[in-house]
C-alpha cells in the first residue's frame, strides 16, 4: 500500500470508492513482493503494480467486480493454474492477490495509518484475507507497539493476531499468518495479511574515508537510512558525505552504545566498519558483535589487519559464536579496487546475507532466481488449490 498511498488517501478523503489489489503471498520467482498494491480508482484509473505488468489486466477486472458488489476476493496467479498464460504470468512465480474495496466506510482508520507512515511511526495493518465464514473476511486490526484498534472476530483470534503482528512490527517485515478459524495457532482456515510499515532500515558507516562516501551513496540507493560516524571532526562533515542522512562526530563505540540504549537498532540494521584502526575498531566491534539484533557487521582491512583484529577481540573476551558474526574482510570477492567498486562489493554481501544468496553467477546456478527465506532455504511450495479463485 505504501507505493500507492498518496493517491489512495486523496480518493479516500474525497469519499470515493477505490478497489485495491495487494500481493499477500508469493512463491518462487514472483515479480513483486508482499505488500505491493494496485488501485482501480474513479473513472477506471489504474495506479500501481502487483506484478510488473504480468497480471494487472486480470486484477483490474476483479477490482471492477469488487467495486460493484463490495465483496473482497482472493486470487492466485501462477504457472500452476490452467489459465496462467491467459493472465500473462510467464515468469514462473505464483502470487496471491487480495482485492478489496477501500472507502471511509470500509477503512475508517486509513488516514491515521497514512499519518503514521508519513511520520515514520511504526504501524501495521492486519487484514483477514481468507476464512471459512465470509463475514470474517475483510476485518482488520491496526497495530502499534503500545496500542491497537479494530478486531478480527473473537477474543482468541484478536489476542493471537495482536501478539504475532507486534512481533512482525518489531522486525519490520510483512507476512501472511495462518490460524485455525478461531485463531488457533496450529490450525488452518484463517489467513491474515499483516502489512508492516516501519521506518527505513539503518546502515551505520563508521570511518569518514572515501570508501565511506561511496558506501553511503549505495546504501541510500538501496533504501537505507545512512549514518556516517567518525570521532574526527575534520573528516566527518556534511560536505564530504552529502548522500548520508546523518553525519555524526563521536567515538564509534560510544555512538553505537547510545543508539542501542535508545532502541534505534533493530534486526534490519547493518554496520559497515571502514576505519581499520584498532583504537576505533576493537571497542566498536565489542559492542556490535554482542548486540544480537544487528543484522550484519562487516569490517574493512587486509588479511593481516583481520588477524590482528580477531586476536584483540579474543583477548577482550568475545566468544567464537560472537566472532563468527563478523564479515571480515568486508564484501564479496568481485575484484573491486575503487571506492565505488568496493561499495558494490559490500552491498552485494549485505544483500546475499539478507536473502541467503551465495554470490555465484546466475549462469552457474539452477533453480529459483529470487530467494525469499533469509536462511537460504528453498522456497516452500505454494499450497495446492482446487480453484484459481479462492474466495468470492
Amino acid at each position: 500500500m505504501r507505493d500507492v498511498l498518496e493517491e489512495l488517501v486523496q480518493w479516500w478523503r474525497a469519499g470515493e470508492d477505490v478497489a485495491m489489489g495487494t500481493v499477500v503471498a508469493t512463491w518462487r520467482s514472483s515479480p513483486r513482493g508482499p505488500g505491493a498494491s494496485m488501485l482501480i480508482g474513479p473513472g477506471g484509473q489504474a495506479v500501481g503494480s502487483v506484478s510488473g505488468g504480468c497480471v494487472e489486466g486480470a486484477v483490474y477486472e476483479v477490482g471492477e467486480e469488487v467495486l460493484h458488489d463490495g465483496t473482497p476476493q482472493l486470487h492466485r496467479y501462477g504457472v500452476s493454474d490452467d489459465d496462467a498464460m491467459a493472465v500473462g504470468l510467464t515468469c514462473g512465480g505464483i502470487l496471491d492477490i487480495y482485492v478489496e474495496k477501500v472507502s471511509p466506510t470500509t477503512f475508517p482508520e486509513l488516514e491515521g495509518v497514512a499519518e503514521d507512515i508519513d511520520g515514520g511511526r511504526p504501524v501495521a495493518v492486519a487484514t483477514v484475507v481468507e476464512h471459512p465464514d465470509p463475514a470474517w473476511v475483510g476485518r482488520r486490526m491496526v497495530v502499534h507497539h503500545e496500542d491497537h484498534s479494530g478486531a478480527i472476530g473473537s477474543d482468541r483470534a484478536d489476542a493471537a493476531v495482536l501478539d504475532d503482528v507486534r512481533g512482525l512490527l518489531a522486525g519490520g517485515h510483512s507476512e501472511t499468518l495462518t490460524y485455525g478459524p478461531d485463531g488457533e495457532r496450529r490450525g488452518e482456515g484463517m489467513r491474515v495479511f499483516a502489512a508492516v510499515y516501519a521506518p527505513a532500515p539503518r546502515m551505520l558507516v563508521f570511518g569518514a574515508i572515501d570508501f565511506a562516501a561511496a558506501c553511503a551513496r549505495i546504501g541510500s540507493f538501496l533504501g537505507y537510512e545512512v549514518t556516517v560516524c567518525d570521532a574526527r571532526p575534520v573528516f566527518a562533515t556534511r560536505t564530504r558525505f552529502p548522500e548520508a542522512d546523518e553525519v555524526v562526530v563521536d567515538w564509534p563505540h560510544r555512538y553505537l552504545t547510545a543508539q542501542l540504549e535508545a532502541g534505534r537498532i533493530d534486526s534490519r540494521t547493518v554496520i559497515c566498519l571502514l576505519t581499520h584502526d584498532p583504537k576505533f575498531d576493537v571497542p566498536l566491534l565489542e559492542v556490535a558483535l554482542r548486540a544480537p539484533q544487528v543484522a550484519y557487521v562487516g569490517a574493512m582491512g587486509s588479511r593481516r589487519t583481520h588477524d590482528d583484529r580477531m586476536a584483540r577481540l579474543r583477548e577482550s573476551g568475545l566468544t567464537q559464536e560472537e566472532l563468527d558474526r563478523l564479515s571480515s574482510p568486508i564484501g564479496l570477492d568481485l575484484g573491486a579496487r575503487t571506492p565505488e567498486e568496493t561499495a558494490v562489493s559490500i552491498a552485494a554481501e549485505i544483500i546475499a546475507h539478507r536473502w541467503g544468496g551465495q554470490g555465484q553467477p546466475l549462469t552457474d546456478t539452477r533453480g529459483p532466481i529470487h530467494h525469499t527465506n533469509r536462511d537460504g532455504a528453498p522456497d516452500e511450495e505454494a499450497p495446492a488449490l482446487l480453484d484459481h479463485q479462492i474466495m468470492t
